[in-house]
Parts: C-alpha cells; sequence; structure tokens
C-alpha cells in the first residue's frame, strides 16, 4: 500500500489524532476520526437508501471528522483523483 500522509487535525492534544490519508495504489482516502457514541451510531444504523440494506455492515465503521479538516479532505480527493499522474 502506498499511503500518503494528508494531515492531521491540528487542535487534538496527544491522545486524539484524526487523520487523513490517501490510499494511492487503491485510490481511497483513509480517515481516522472519533468513535461517535451509542445515539449517533443508531441514527445512521437507521438511516435507509432506496435500493440499500439498512445498518452498518460488519466490515464497515461510522467515524466522525471534525470540520476544521474539510481543507485535508479536499487535498486529499485532489490527491487520490491526480494518482494516475503519479509514477
Amino acid at each position: 500500500m502506498s499511503l500518503q500522509f494528508i494531515g492531521i487535525d491540528p487542535n487534538t492534544g496527544d491522545h486524539e489524532s484524526p487523520t487523513v490519508w490517501v490510499d494511492r495504489e487503491n485510490k481511497e482516502l483513509v480517515l481516522q476520526g472519533w468513535k461517535p457514541g451509542a445515539e449517533l451510531t443508531a441514527e445512521c444504523a437507521a438511516f435507509t437508501v432506496p435500493g440499500h440494506a439498512g445498518g452498518i455492515p460488519d466490515n464497515e465503521a461510522v467515524v466522525r471528522i471534525p470540520a476544521r479538516m474539510v481543507h485535508m479532505i479536499r487535498e486529499a480527493c485532489d490527491a487520490v483523483e491526480g494518482a494516475d499522474d503519479v509514477s
């Protein structure tokens, strides 16, 4: 995996670290964030979209990312879209 570090939330302390990476090989964003509480997890699990199963599959997770990191996520999106340009 060719993981490219994009950024870490500058407002977190030593014990928290929402982080954004790009997996250039698989062209995916990789996000580390805070675990949601039970109420938010239940709300997400109850959300339905026509044509999709409800709930959160065992191989997926809900994470919280602070809005102050939006610029890092944009940078990651640009990096993953340009992954074909990198040799």
